[in-house]
């Protein structure tokens, strides 16, 4: 078990995966930082946290905003003083559409969000775990980019999904000698408001044409993993249990990558 008087940042925790990881941590009496873009969102996530007699603290940021994530990382370590645990969840699907007709502006806003945002919350509280002496971070990935390709026109996603397993590996290298370790989770299908992120057009032209068995989440039926059933798994990557464990992408899909 992590111990009680962990700190954990946890980007993107105003809904799905990241809020159901902010509530399972606060369960283990971790101290979490709940970071979101709306403030309502983490202020709910963190007010669930203190009603269950855990302690949180709600930090509006965008995470591809470099001056917003260094003080939203100052406010936490104010409040904290110390940090020992980050997940970097915060994404979006943003636009998938033929290459040709995906705008760079939209490209653009996909990197910000998916790579960049995770490049910030790394370089904003990595000198912080040096500093700890160690720590664990868990990079929300997806199973996109790195175990399927056949989304329909989600090159920009696809794309910052590898780039993130890529960085976790690199890193864990560069990270091992000051005792932080650094793993991936690649979510499949999960019933999350994600969705509500992501445009998609011209379908038509990208899709493959394979007919997919019926269902698409083998050990569900085809139904969609839970939130909790990735924070199950980020709580096991941050604890002591995995204290042997780094530069590993852990695939959270029920089998469907394996289908795809």
């Amino acid at each position: 078990m992590t111990r009680r008087s962990s700190v954990a940042l946890v980007t993107g925790a105003g809904s799905g995966i990241g809020r159901a990881t902010a509530l399972t941590l606060a369960s283990e009496g971790v101290r979490v930082g709940v970071l979101g873009r709306t403030r309502s969102e983490v202020e709910k996530v963190a007010s669930e946290i203190s009603a269950a007699g855990g302690q949180a603290l709600a930090l509006e940021a965008d995470v591809s905003d470099e001056l917003q994530m260094r003080n939203a990382v100052t406010e936490l370590l104010s409040e904290f003083e110390h940090l020992e645990i980050v997940v970097a969840n915060a994404g979006i699907n943003g636009v998938w559409a033929p290459i040709d007709d995906l705008k760079p502006f939209e490209w653009d806003e996909t990197i910000a969000v998916n790579l960049r945002g995770t490049y910030l919350t790394l370089h904003t509280t990595i000198p912080h775990l040096k500093k700890n002496g160690g720590g664990a971070i868990v990079v929300v990935s997806s199973i996109n980019g790195t175990r399927t390709f056949t989304t329909p026109g989600a090159t920009a996603y696809t794309a910052t999904k590898a780039a993130q397993v890529a960085m976790v590996q690199q890193l864990a290298l560069e990270l091992a000698k000051h005792r932080i370790r650094v793993n991936a989770v690649c979510p499949g299908e999960i019933k999350t408001s994600i969705d509500e992120n992501t445009s998609l057009r011209h379908e038509e032209e990208t899709a493959i044409p394979v007919e997919w068995p019926e269902g698409q989440v083998p050990i569900t039926g085809g139904k969609p993993g839970r939130s909790e059933d990735v924070a199950e798994v980020i709580r096991f990557l941050v604890s002591d249990a995995a204290r042997h464990i780094t530069g590993s992408p852990i695939w959270v899909d029920g089998g469907q990558g394996l289908l795809r």
